[in-house]
């Protein structure tokens, strides 16, 4: 109860324009040029593009202060990693963020929390793009806003950015377009995607498999969707609707197989699959995607920029599309002819689905023809040195 009324006040208009004044008065003082402020998805993860960027550093053992801002609502995953962070809002990362010589995150800020003059703002984004972004979506379905005031508030926060990073040629011309981004975009590769090129070998496989508790003789299929912007609940929050039939899989497939479940970190719900104990793990609170990747021997998604990740491991994927109809017209609309490029087929039944991967065990089974074509229009920038050229462009210092 006394949880809830702390948030409520923190919320309140008041303590925000509150923080506003604060923040702009300790932004008067010099900035640290050797902090950075690390963030990633909201302060919920220690993962994505500014790990890899962390872990870079941490390395190279470079003279800079570093911090991870955190929801304390998921302290947890931060406290086994043994690094330093502070409470995202608390009045100890006010202070640090007004001062830090650098901004890193892959998600936007709070609009109320202005970037101080100085600071290095180095937004690293999160996927490479299918479905329409900000600028480009010629209708907005979320929840606490309108189509003017999403685009509005998207722009006025993209306009903060010093440098964007950009996985490839294709991504680069839609996010200056559609963040109406008009400064620095480094064009690199994603820099979390160079750890599936330095641990991708069976030690490394066998270690995570015994970490989460999968069982070492069956093999493992990720189902990794993204989320609905219509669908969420009387307060704002993202649910998911499970449309896989998992008994069905178990049935099928269960001899062989093992099933994990990986929600988008802006839905709500968690998924009860205790009556699934054995077969299906529900992974959706495990730090960071790229170990479950590692582990997989096949992705099952949808719409989610995980395919484009996956890739980089050149195994089978299939998109289960129930929806596509709606997604496709309706909600967000794709940048191009999903239906004819994607590498991996697609499929609208758990039973199709679960025929496909029984297709995929053939001792013939290749690769579909368009995947090569995919792999060199998106992934041809990730092999293995992408969180380099980035450290190297935006950070000053000499390699030891």
């Amino acid at each position: 109860m006394l949880k809830k009324i702390l948030v409520k006040f923190k919320k309140h208009s008041f303590v925000q324009k509150l923080y506003l004044i604060v923040f702009k008065l300790v932004s008067l003082i010099p900035k640290n040029k050797k902090l950075i402020m690390f963030e990633s998805f909201l302060g919920k993860q220690y993962s994505c593009n500014p790990r890899a960027i962390y872990e870079y550093l941490l390395k190279e053992n470079v003279d800079y202060q570093m911090y991870w801002s955190i929801d304390p609502r998921y302290i947890h995953n931060f406290q086994e990693q043994n690094i330093k962070y502070i409470k995202r809002f608390s009045i100890k990362w006010l202070f640090l963020m007004a001062h830090a010589g650098y901004w890193v995150t892959n998600s936007r800020m709070p609009l109320w929390i202005p970037k101080p003059r100085n600071t290095v703002y180095l937004q690293t984004w999160h996927g490479t793009p299918l479905k329409r972004l900000a600028a480009d979506m010629e209708e907005v379905h979320m929840a606490g806003t309108t189509t003017e005031k999403y685009k509005k508030d998207f722009h006025k926060e993209s306009a903060n950015w010093d440098f964007l990073i950009s996985p490839n040629e294709y991504s680069t011309n839609i996010f200056k377009r559609a963040f109406n981004f008009h400064n620095t975009v480094i064009e690199s590769g994603y820099p979390r995607n160079d750890y599936l090129y330095t641990n991708n070998n069976p030690e490394k496989t066998m270690k995570l498999k015994e970490k989460i508790g999968i069982p070492f003789d069956k093999k493992v299929l990720l189902y990794a969707p993204t989320w609905r912007d219509d669908q969420f609940n009387q307060n704002g929050h993202y649910e998911f609707n499970l449309e896989l039939d998992i008994e069905l899989l178990r049935e099928q497939l269960g001899d062989q197989y093992v099933i994990l479940l990986r929600t988008h970190y802006l839905i709500a719900a968690n998924l009860d699959l205790s009556i699934y104990n054995g077969f299906a793990y529900n992974v959706s609170q495990y730090n960071d995607i790229r170990d479950l990747y590692l582990i997989s021997d096949l992705l099952i998604t949808d719409y989610s920029s995980v395919f484009f990740d996956f890739a980089n491991l050149k195994r089978p994927m299939i998109f289960y599309v129930y929806d596509i109809e709606n997604y496709r017209d309706h909600l967000r609309g794709f940048y191009f002819d999903f239906e004819k490029k994607a590498p991996g087929p697609l499929v609208k039944t758990s039973e199709e689905v679960i025929e496909t991967i029984k297709d995929m065990e053939r001792e013939d089974f290749e690769m579909p023809s368009s995947f090569a074509e995919f792999y060199s229009r998106f992934c041809y920038l990730e092999k293995g040195i992408s969180t380099k050229r980035v450290v190297h462009q935006v950070f000053q210092y000499k390699e030891k």
